[in-house]
């Protein structure tokens, strides 16, 4: 059996090995691009490296970095407005209930596992470089205590993504959600590889070679080791019950496992089976591998995707080939030639500007000293020898000559000129934003803010797309890993409030009457969307401005307070912390925000709890006394009314019976005079 176990695991090395270096051959020049990017904008002499520098060795090389304030520009607009993960229920308030759950949850393991270090390290490169990537996994709630066996889930860096993440090359997703399988390289120094593995390093075969420049560390003291995650195809079997209210219920073989007193809760139901398929599933495996072979068989992950998060900051596909590029690439030429300028423009200006006299040895002998010290001691004169031949005839006086000052020439202060354009329309005017002009409307400000803005929206948009892939990583990995009933959880809400909830809480429906579990993760399903807050204060600031007009306009006072309380939340004043959260306690008992859950409950406990005052008691028991005689009042009409409708209909019908026997009466009388008045003509005939 360890043989057989052997040979499958060096089968998976193997197949590792092959598809590793189809990845990184198709991938090599874009990850030089991508690294030397990173380099460029961050290390001081970084701009000088390669056949550049080797043309200006040994001579003057300055470095004036305009395109780290842009980077730089971009990352503090992304850090001052942050993106969340927001996940959304459907129409029942129980659903709605656990989004908000899951909110908190998501936040709390954000702040406990301090993930704004993962998003800011791959925002960076992403905008860098143009690619960057962190890491969700399991880990144990308290590793220190052995039989809490709980689990949470940390979000990590992953520094360096470019040389070290690689995706499966038929991943064509942005989110790379349709990923067969990935690398995650990470580099030790040989001494941490024998303490943790036991054993002489064989380093993970990476083909850059120390020429690439792409570590600074010494080759001889890294090793490289591979997290190699592979996707594997499975089938479950899903069971359709109706139950006795008809409606259909659909249980996993997985929930049948975990549960071994489902089936009999089933039949005490009286649920029937119906229906019996088999539906595709995906698990994922994870193995730690040097160049030897596999180090460490991790096992199965929780949650079935691959939960690595890659950040991508300009993303292609040309040639069925990915390619990705970030802010630097574009801007490194006429960033190195406007240095170039610069060097040459220092190196001149170095030389001495004064025109020095040209000396034959004769004319200065004896006289070194006033030359050399001149500019200290500044003489009135300078004495000269005079140049005789043999006969004392003088053959020269004065110098023979001068030296002239290094002159510009002109393409060069062209040049300049250009290339500082170029930088401008590359990485925009970075110095429109920051000028305070007299006389310029608050609109023309933010229109400028705005076009600035715009320049950095592709960034935050593409790391929104990758916030939203988190999400939906951790809301997988939860469903496996929350599944504890009972347990209790921190959760963090929106503006920082702090609260615990309980997962799998036995609950009573109000409206079924049955006994529910609340906060319930294994059955969490949401739509996930992504929270980008304002692009710059400018655009709060515009805000707080709308919702002032709106105060003015509010004619209802209850308005009026509700829109006051909102712009003053979107103050940003130091010192004001206590101030928002009090208007936030406002806006929510004014039903404009919603609470968090454990605000609900106590709200819900402090209505139960609430004991009315005895004159609003009277007031209530006097308002229901006249209530009811009202009632009483209202139904002895109603009984008047219909006493009064029966004796008119009694009195019609009365009525309708006279004029019947009125009409037959007439009838018979008429009958009656006409057969008088035949007899009385037969009478006369006969005389």
């Amino acid at each position: 059996m360890a043989y057989l176990k052997g040979m499958r695991i060096g089968a998976i090395h193997e197949r590792a090995l092959r598809e590793f270096g189809a990845i990184h051959s198709a991938t090599y020049e874009l990850r030089l691009q991508s690294r030397e990017d990173r380099r460029f904008y961050s290390i001081a002499g970084a701009m000088w490296e390669g056949a550049l520098g080797e043309q200006f060795e040994n001579k003057i090389k300055l470095e004036v970095n305009k395109v780290h304030q842009s980077v730089l520009r971009i990352i503090n607009e992304y850090r001052n407005n942050r993106i969340t993960v927001d996940f959304i229920g459907g129409g029942s308030e129980a659903d709605a209930a656990l989004a908000t759950t899951c909110d908190g949850l998501y936040r709390a393991d954000e702040e406990r596992s301090n993930a704004q270090e993962a998003y800011d390290a791959a925002f960076e490169e992403a905008v860098a470089g143009g690619f960057g990537a962190w890491r969700l996994c399991a880990k144990y709630e308290d590793e220190e205590d052995e039989e809490n066996s709980k689990q949470v889930i940390d979000i990590e860096p992953i520094f360096d993504a470019d040389l070290n993440v690689y995706f499966d090359l038929d991943a064509k997703r942005q989110d790379k959600k349709d990923a067969r399988h990935c690398f995650v390289l990470v580099p030790m120094t040989r001494d941490r590889y024998r303490e943790e593995y036991e054993q002489e390093p064989a380093s993970w075969p990476v083909s850059y070679t120390p020429a690439d420049s792409l570590i600074e560390w010494s080759y001889t003291d890294v090793v490289y080791v591979a997290e190699y995650y592979t996707k594997i195809e499975r089938y479950e079997t899903v069971y359709t019950y109706r139950q006795i209210d008809g409606t259909e219920k659909r249980i996993t073989e997985s929930e049948f496992d975990r549960d071994p007193t489902l089936q009999e809760r089933l039949d005490a139901e009286g649920s029937l089976l119906i229906d019996e398929r088999d539906v595709k599933r995906y698990r994922v495996r994870k193995y730690i591998m040097d160049g030897a072979g596999v180090l460490e068989d991790c096992g199965e992950i929780p949650g079935g995707v691959i939960p690595i998060v890659p950040v991508f900051g300009k993303r292609w596909y040309i040639d069925n080939v990915e390619r990705f590029m970030g802010h630097v690439r574009l801007a490194k030429d006429p960033q190195r030639l406007k240095n170039m300028q610069l060097s040459k423009l220092a190196d001149l200006a170095a030389r001495s500007s004064i025109e020095k006299p040209i000396l034959a040895p004769e004319q200065y002998e004896g006289l070194q000293h006033f030359w050399a010290n001149d500019t200290v001691h500044d003489y009135p004169f300078l004495p000269l020898n005079l140049i005789t031949d043999a006969q004392g005839q003088v053959l020269a006086q004065g110098p023979l000559g001068y030296t002239k000052p290094p002159m510009i020439a002109p393409a060069m202060a062209a040049l300049l000129q250009v290339s500082e354009q170029d930088i401008t329309e590359i990485l925009g005017k970075q110095d429109a934003g920051d000028e305070l002009m007299s006389n310029v409307s608050g609109k023309a400000v933010e229109l400028v803010q705005t076009r600035l803005d715009m320049q950095s929206f592709i960034y935050v948009s593409n790391f929104a797309k990758a916030m939203r892939q988190c999400g939906r990583i951790w809301l997988a990995m939860a469903r496996e890993l929350l599944v504890e009933e009972g347990r209790e959880m921190r959760t963090l809400g929106r503006e920082g409030e702090r609260g615990m909830v309980t997962l799998g809480d036995p609950r009573l429906d109000e409206q079924t009457g049955e006994v529910v579990l609340s906060n319930d993760i294994t059955k969490a399903k949401f739509d996930i969307i992504v929270d980008i807050g304002p692009a710059t204060e400018a655009k709060r600031a515009a805000a707080v401005r709308a919702l002032s007009q709106l105060v003015a306009l509010a004619q209802n006072p209850e308005d009026h307070r509700m829109l006051l309380h909102l712009a003053f939340r979107l103050l940003d004043i130091d010192g004001t912390d206590e101030a928002k959260e009090y208007s936030r306690r406002i806006l929510v008992s004014m039903g404009a925000e919603k609470p968090t859950e454990e605000e609900e409950r106590a709200m819900k406990q402090a209505q139960a709890q609430q004991q009315p005052d005895p004159q609003q008691l009277l007031m209530l028991a006097g308002a229901k006394e006249l209530e009811a005689k009202a009632i009483e009042a209202q139904a002895d009409t109603e009984y008047t009314l219909a006493r009064t409708e029966e004796t008119r209909a009694k009195t019609a019908e009365t009525l309708a019976g006279i004029e019947t026997d009125q009409r037959r009466l007439a009838i018979e009388a008429a009958r009656d005079l006409t057969q008088a008045t035949t007899e009385l003509q037969s009478v006369r005939q006969e005389r």
